[in-house]
Formats: C-alpha cells, sequence, structure tokens
C-alpha cells in the first residue's frame, strides 16, 4: 500500500524568504526522488498566494521513511526553512486507497493518458 506524506507550508512575508523556501524545496525534491523506495516526491507552490507551499512525498510503504529519514540531507532541512515559515509546517500521513479496480487507468481521462510514444521521442535523436 502507497504510504503518503502531505505538508503544508506557509512562508514569512519577506519576499527573499519565499524564494529562498521555493528553492530549498525544489532542491530537496531532486534529492529525496532518488531515495530507496520513495516513489515520488512533489513540490508545489499556490497560484494564488505565493506564500503557500505543498509538499506531497509518496512512499512504496510506511517503512520506506527510513531511507528517507537516514539521508543526510534531512539533518539540513528543517534548521533551513523553519525560520523562513510563518507558521509550523502543517504535516499529515495517509494511506493511499486501491482505486485499480475495474480498470487499470481509473486515474485518467481517455484524452489524459500517457503517450506511448513519448518513451521513444529521443531514439533518433
Amino acid at each position: 500500500m502507497v504510504y503518503t506524506i502531505v505538508v503544508h507550508l506557509y512562508a514569512n512575508d519577506d519576499p527573499s524568504d519565499i524564494s529562498k523556501l521555493k528553492d530549498k524545496l525544489v532542491e530537496a525534491s531532486l534529492v529525496y526522488s532518488k531515495d530507496k523506495e520513495t516513489l515520488s516526491w512533489f513540490v508545489m507552490q499556490d497560484v494564488n498566494d505565493p506564500r503557500k507551499f505543498t509538499i506531497v512525498e509518496r512512499y512504496l510503504r510506511e517503512s520506506s521513511q527510513q531511507y528517507h529519514l537516514a539521508n543526510p540531507y534531512w539533518k539540513t532541512f528543517d534548521p533551513y526553512v523553519n525560520p523562513l515559515l510563518d507558521k509550523p509546517m502543517d504535516l499529515r500521513r495517509f494511506n493511499e486507497l486501491d482505486t485499480s479496480a475495474g480498470s487499470a487507468s481509473a486515474h485518467y481521462h481517455e484524452d489524459a493518458r500517457p503517450d506511448p510514444s513519448l518513451g521513444t521521442m529521443y531514439d533518433d535523436a
């Protein structure tokens, strides 16, 4: 069962803090996405309020967090990020529900399914 953590962050009002937080989250995503048993590590910024950010961490299972927490980068993340925040991080933990019953592509509208040719689009480059 996929284990998901969703973290909401709200940056200080200082434009410099917003920029630093954004840069750190992008950097963290590049680092953490490579951790063993990490399915995805997405970062997002609100379209209406640039101070609002969200992290979505998806792991193979709950125990997969051990690799994330053992990453040396982890020790640098909170000490850098916390002073940039207006309020504490809002962290929520979830087990994803299995929605595959009945259709292997239940998550996609037929117009949004991946184009199978994309996997080979650079073969002749």
